[in-house]
């Protein structure tokens, strides 16, 4: 493995937490980014227990932890803003092996910092084609001259081009759970911090969660047929939301004057990626671009990572061979993606986005931990 070249596409928690392990066994590591920078929009991530160990594996579990964010309460409206449950959250001691909550952006901002000078970064820059000859794989840009390399990790999320280029159009995996969602980040308070605010009328909800001085506003709503939408027209997505939400009672006519007015925006359809093979030759997936189990799960960074860490211990056990390697890391992780994915599909339907209001008036009353 040593000074074989890998290319990883994407900058986000997966692809910087693959070129980390990659890098780490020995392999010369670039990352190609489309966007100029890492990616950083989203919601703040959790890492759950298996992912505390790769955390603290590669040495950088203290300083994750030193950011580390808490709900308090999960308070639960309704439209006259009269709280009718409300559960208190208490998670007890702190253990080095307790599970963490970071903002996104502070995790990116550690992963960068951990691959300084380790690893190549292309900005501006994407995969154009790929073709696999003897011994490694041709790589063209839409900037720049091809290049070889012995594997490709995609790492590009869950519209992954790196997956329609080489394994076929995002329509052959994507299942959808019927659902849509926008995510705004705001820096201002508008519920108490460490508190998650929600409400809901049938087949909408609302979710406010403030920590460090900001707010995430989080609509989600159900459709039985799928909307037509551009994913990089950010306009037309604000205008689904408004579409929706428009008139629904609580704080929903301020929050969306705070999401029209906000930069932060991102508006995705709850959707999961469901593959027979993660890889193909020389060509690998990692995170959602492999198995996104949607938002709904929650662990979206957790499974990033573990992605990651399965991809190099398999490639370090069997010295480089991907074949067997990418067999292993499918053959271990699959079982945990499929009850993960499970999970979320039943959370969008009972916990997310309820279709009653005696539904939801049963779950603000029992006010119970989902």
């Amino acid at each position: 493995m040593k000074d074989q070249k890998v290319l990883i596409s994407g900058a986000s928690i997966a692809g910087l937490s693959t070129a980390w392990w990659l890098n780490h066994i020995g392999y010369r590591v670039t990352v190609v980014e489309l966007a100029a920078a890492p990616r950083i929009d989203g919601a703040a991530v959790d890492l759950n227990g298996p992912t505390v160990e790769i955390a603290k594996r590669m040495g950088l579990y203290e300083q994750l932890k030193s950011y580390r964010l808490g709900v308090d309460r999960i308070e639960y409206k309704n439209a006259d803003d009269v709280t009718e449950g409300t559960m208190i959250i208490n998670e007890g001691p702190e253990s080095p092996g307790d599970e963490i909550e970071i903002e996104r952006e502070k995790f990116v901002a550690v992963l960068t910092g951990a691959l300084k000078n380790k690893v190549e970064f292309m900005f501006s820059n994407s995969i154009a084609g790929l073709e696999e000859i003897a011994d490694g794989i041709t790589v063209t840009f839409n900037h720049g001259s091809p290049q070889i390399y012995s594997l490709v990790i995609g790492c590009d999320g869950a519209h992954s081009g790196t997956r329609k280029i080489w394994f076929g159009p995002e329509a052959a995996y994507a299942h959808s759970l019927n659902a849509y969602f926008s995510i705004s980040i705001v820096n201002k308070v508008l519920v108490p911090q460490r508190t998650m605010q929600a409400f809901s009328v049938p087949y909408k909800s609302v979710m406010l969660n403030a920590y460090n001085h900001k707010t995430d506003i989080i609509f989600m709503f159900v459709s039985e047929t799928d909307i037509p939408y551009n994913y990089r027209d950010t306009a037309q997505q604000r205008q689904i939301i408004t579409a929706q939400f428009e008139g629904q009672g609580w704080r929903t006519t301020e929050l969306l004057k705070e999401i029209e007015q906000s930069e932060s925006f991102y508006f995705d359809r709850f959707c999961q990626i469901k593959m027979p093979s993660w890889s193909k030759g020389r060509v690998v997936l990692v995170g959602d671009a492999a198995y996104c189990p949607s938002p709904a799960a929650g662990q979206g960074g957790s499974l990033a990572m573990q992605g990651a860490a399965a991809i190099a211990d398999a490639l370090l056990k069997h010295n480089g061979n991907h074949e067997l390697a990418f067999t292993e890391y499918d053959r271990n992780l699959r079982p945990s993606i499929e009850e993960i994915q499970t999970i979320a599909e039943q959370n969008v339907k009972t916990n997310f986005v309820l279709k009653t209001e005696e539904e939801i008036r049963r779950r603000n009353t029992e006010a119970k931990l989902f």
